[in-house]
């Protein structure tokens, strides 16, 4: 289940923009121009458009002249990828894009050149790093003590943040640059014993060239170096990832529930502590006590001292450790074992056959009367959206192929069918039916004709021919019979009965079943 449940943290929104940044000739372009023939023949002609045009041809054939090699990578690549992935490495119009942003898809030519480039230049965070390991090793004690008092200071006047980035800027950036241009004078024997000449003067034109950071040549001994350093990142970023998610995987993502529930539990009174009292804490002192707590277990002194009693005193009692937080949570954690339980419905439709008549099985009528068409989610009532639409029923043509729900398993033997057909139809607001409220539970679809009370009036007309039809009680009898006979046809939403009356063309009742949610271990 592990591999089944195991889902790698992977971009699949948008990729990653790419940020042109614009120069001047950028801004410039922007600018409205007037419109001509001269102006726009002059605009083509021009050096910088025909440069253009030629880097743009250029481009192309690099393209379309791609080696044997990469056409093979492509083929392959379509090969693996599935066709429905195949459209996220597909360059799609982003309409929120700007004329600086673009989202170029994955090639095997831009993806080479690219990292080339990337590695070229990732010299500076290598060298970051290797400096910042010197420091919290405790390679140089005095740039340690040095880093550890402005630490102190920033932790006790917080404001002082503020003056950092711009008292590194100064001390790392322009004090060295200017040096660079301003380089003091060598020192040699035959300089004269005055102090004068060993003094640096700041005075006088640059005499050196500036200092710049340029890209490292793809074949020399620093771009091996930059391959290194990040072969040996990408394997350190790979362990500590593995390392982390196996220790907090298993508490957190609650494979082991009473393990997750007392993580949770700690968090939860946690975090409800602090939020009362987290003014209270002197937080200045904390963190400074923190950082020189984590900066001094990098001094190798502290580490040979830390292993050793890790050694001899606590990893003898890890295990006694471990059996007492188990048994505490599973003597204060309770988990609710059962498994929850749900109710399904499945609706049995059937339809009037081609026999004709009216009414149920109940009355005489023959088996052909009504045949079983369909085991529906739906009851497809007359005002159901498949009816009104026209559509066929969805479901399946017997009852064995009604299948549990996704992630659940049937909690009991058998269907039950619902005895309370009318609770369901009032539930639903379901209108134009006749709920069987005997026998067999169905509820029909009804069949309003007015078409017979016509002809009821026309019969009443011919039998009372022999009466004095110019009185007026007659007549007003008259209308009250027509009155009451159009009220019996504007019937409420759905009407108790047997299906003995005029039914319609569908006949559906509800069957029941238990459900549980599948235990996966």
């Amino acid at each position: 289940m592990d591999g089944l449940s195991a889902e790698p943290l992977v971009n699949r929104n948008d990729p990653i923009p790419v940020v042109t940044i614009s120069s001047n000739e950028d801004t410039a372009e922007d600018a409205p121009e007037r419109t001509g023939k001269r102006q726009h023949l002059r605009s083509k002609l021009s050096a910088t458009r025909m440069k253009e045009k030629l880097d743009d041809t250029t481009t192309q054939k690099g393209e379309s002249g791609t080696t044997l090699q990469d056409r093979l990578f492509s083929k392959l690549l379509r090969q693996i990828v599935p066709s429905e992935d195949m459209d996220e490495f597909v360059d799609k119009p982003d309409v929120r894009s700007t004329k600086y942003i673009s989202r170029p898809a994955f090639t095997l030519p831009l993806m080479t050149k690219n990292f080339r480039r990337f590695n070229a230049r990732i010299g500076v965070v290598f060298v970051f790093q290797n400096r910042l390991l010197r420091l919290i090793t405790w390679r140089t004690p005095s740039h340690t003590l040095s880093f550890l008092a402005i630490y102190t200071f920033v932790c006790l006047d917080p404001s002082l943040l503020a003056v950092l980035p711009l008292a590194v800027t100064l001390l790392f950036v322009m004090i060295p640059a200017f040096t660079a241009r301003h380089p003091p004078p060598p020192t040699t024997s035959l300089t004269s014993l005055n102090t004068d000449a060993y003094s640096y003067s700041t005075g006088g034109p640059p005499i050196a060239p500036p200092v710049s950071i340029k890209p490292v040549g793809e074949m020399s001994k620093d771009f091996v170096r930059n391959l290194r350093d990040l072969q040996n990142s990408m394997e350190d970023f790979s362990r500590v990832h593995d390392k982390v998610v196996e220790l907090l995987g298993p508490p957190t993502n609650f494979s082991n529930e009473p393990l997750s529930s007392a993580v949770f539990l700690f968090l939860f009174a946690a975090a409800c502590a602090l939020f009362v009292i987290s003014h209270l804490l002197p937080w200045r002192f904390v963190f400074l006590a923190a950082g020189w707590s984590a900066t001094s277990l990098g001094h190798p002194s502290l580490q040979r001292a830390f292993l050793s009693t890790h050694k001899d005193h606590l990893r003898p009692r890890e295990r006694q450790a471990e059996n007492w937080i188990t048994a505490w949570i599973e003597s204060d954690i309770e988990l609710d074992s059962a498994p929850e339980l749900r109710e399904v419905e499945i609706f049995e439709l059937q339809r009037r056959g081609t026999g004709g008549g009216s009414g149920n099985g109940n009355n005489g009528d023959t088996a052909l009367e009504w045949e079983s068409w369909l085991f529906s989610p739906s009851p497809h009532d007359p005002l159901s959206a498949e009816r009104v639409s026209g559509n066929r029923a969805r479901g399946t043509r017997f009852f064995e192929d009604v299948a549990a729900p996704t992630g659940w398993e049937w909690g009991d033997k058998k269907w039950t069918l619902d005895l309370l057909s009318r609770e369901w139809v009032e539930e639903r607001m379901i209108t134009g039916v006749e709920v069987e409220t005997g026998g067999e539970r169905w509820v029909y679809d009804i069949s309003y004709d007015e078409e017979d009370d016509d002809d009821d009036d026309d019969d009443d007309d011919d039998d009372n021919n022999n009466y004095d039809t110019d009185s007026n009680e007659y007549d007003e009898g008259k209308q009250k019979q027509k009155l009451q006979r159009k009220k019996k046809v504007k019937r409420k939403d759905w009407e108790e009965g047997t299906g003995t009356g005029k039914t319609g063309q569908w006949r559906r009742r509800r069957w029941v079943r238990l459900v549980k949610r599948r235990v996966l271990r």
